[in-house]
């Protein structure tokens, strides 16, 4: 039985009894000014203190009545194949780690769980790893939660869905997770009645809960959800406020809209080749409703930084009917003043409203990842492949090949693993992120293309990654 972590406690050494509290103020302080009593090498001493208080803090509780533990619930899903288990402890384990989140995302998409044994091991890396999250849930099962209940460090699940197909039933009597799974296959299936739902729940929900509850609605966004979003400027908590406009910014013909392209009009001036812009003095109560932030970050001005979210907010087609000239153009003009601020709000407004040609054009002018995500995906290949072969090895080549959706096919791939070959004959201490890249991101199926195309140790690398990507695919399908 143990005893009270604050409980003074006596070693052999001195036979002096000290308490924990006493203990950490002696470390602060030093032991040259305050060495324990009796002790012919102070430092070592309250190193053995410490070490017994340690032992005896882990070793357990003073015991006390209680209930003994439910079972845990029996299975819904199936386990992986045994086989894919391996695999996974030898990842969690290290062996290729930053493959975990294919392995989990695919293991999640097919409705599996992990076996009972690597649950833990699986909940502490996502206690440690947000973006894993959402499929540990799925994976840790029925067992998985029922652990969670007796891990403080683990309660994070409940804030994920924990089921691959929601129950209706979860709506109102599910975790936070659960609820967004639910609206979510709701609004998918029927988009109006995901709406009508939320609506009547709306003013019992959390704060976080109603931003959450937002976000799910870019799926199926349409016109008929103007008024509820329009309703929900007016929302208390700004992430509520903000999500509501990014939706409705989506929505070119949406009163927000037609707001935001009258600011736009005050500001911006066609002149000949030139574009002449003078941003808000203010940025009034309209303004924040409508998604508009009134302080600026540390370092940016006010002004600069009220005409950049102007410009992300305001609908692409605007421009061209305001200004006179084609996306192409415009990206090209002459803007003596803000040109900055104007590019930086484009480019938002783009990712915003997902507009292909505005992304084609803006990525010429400055190729950002965000960007050629916006592109379809056959286009992506096309233009990350030509960027590949037209660009150095550097930062921004990396960051643009983040940007390209996986699995990337064989034209894609065939750029990747030529540059890496052309590379690694004149600065091979520089292609190991790009080749880790390749191996992680192309194909799997395509490990027999770098096989055959050369016998550097880097393209070697890149297919023996791909054929373990390739093995461990394999290996979830039962």
């Amino acid at each position: 039985m143990s005893t009270p972590a604050n409980t003074p406690l006596s070693t052999p050494a001195t036979g002096v009894a000290t308490s924990w509290e006493e203990l950490v103020s002696t470390a602060l302080v030093g032991t040259d000014r305050r060495p324990p009593p009796g002790a012919a090498d102070p430092a070592a001493e309250l190193l053995a203190q410490a070490a017994v208080h340690t032992v005896r803090a882990r070793a357990g509780r003073r015991p006390r009545p209680g209930e003994p533990l439910e079972p845990a619930p029996a299975e819904e899903q199936p386990a992986v194949p045994r086989a894919a288990g391996d695999r996974l402890a030898r990842i969690l384990g290290g062996e290729q780690g930053r493959l975990l989140t294919e392995w989990l995302r695919t293991a999640a998409g097919l409705g599996r769980r992990v076996p009972a044994h690597l649950l833990p091991d699986l909940l502490d890396h996502a206690a440690r790893d947000r973006s894993i999250r959402p499929y540990a849930a799925v994976l840790a099962g029925r067992r998985g939660r029922w652990l969670a209940r007796l891990n403080p460090a683990w309660d994070f699940l409940d804030q994920e869905a924990g089921a691959a197909r929601p129950r209706p039933e979860e709506w109102e009597l599910g975790t936070p997770g659960d609820r967004r799974a639910h609206l979510a296959a709701l609004r998918a299936a029927d988009p109006a009645a995901a709406r009508e739902l939320l609506a009547a729940a709306w003013e019992k929900e959390t704060p976080d809960d109603r931003a959450a509850f937002l976000e799910i609605f870019a799926d199926g966004l349409g016109p008929e959800d103007e008024p509820f979003l329009e309703a929900a400027l007016d929302d208390r908590r700004r992430e509520v406020r903000h999500q509501a406009a990014d939706l409705l910014t989506r929505l070119p013909d949406s009163r927000l809209a037609r707001r935001m392209a009258e600011r736009a009009a005050r500001c911006f001036t066609a002149a000949g080749r030139r574009i002449l812009v003078d941003p808000p003095e203010e940025c009034d109560a309209a303004m924040e409703r409508d998604g508009i932030r009134s302080r600026p970050p540390h370092g940016t001005g006010a002004r600069s930084w009220w005409l950049q979210q102007l410009v992300a907010r305001t609908p692409l087609r605007v421009w061209p009917a305001l200004l006179g000239r084609p996306p192409g153009e415009l990206v090209r003009a002459k803007i003596p003043d803000w040109e900055r601020e104007v590019t930086a709000g484009w480019v938002r407004a783009t990712v915003l409203q997902l507009d292909s040609e505005w992304a084609r054009e803006l990525f010429a002018r400055d190729p950002l990842a965000d960007l050629l995500a916006v592109l379809p995906r056959e286009e992506q290949e096309a233009v990350a492949a030509g960027f590949v072969r037209g660009h150095g090895l550097d930062g921004q080549l990396i960051m643009v090949l983040g940007g390209a959706a996986a699995p990337w096919g064989p034209a894609l791939t065939r750029a990747v693993l030529q540059k890496i070959i052309d590379l690694s004959g004149t600065q091979p201490w520089n292609v190991g992120e790009l080749a880790r890249l390749a191996g992680e991101r192309a194909d799997p199926a395509l490990h027999g293309l770098a096989e055959r195309l050369s016998l550097e140790p880097p393209i070697q690398e890149v297919a023996a990654l791909l054929r373990f990507r390739d093995d461990m695919l394999k290996e979830l399908i039962p």
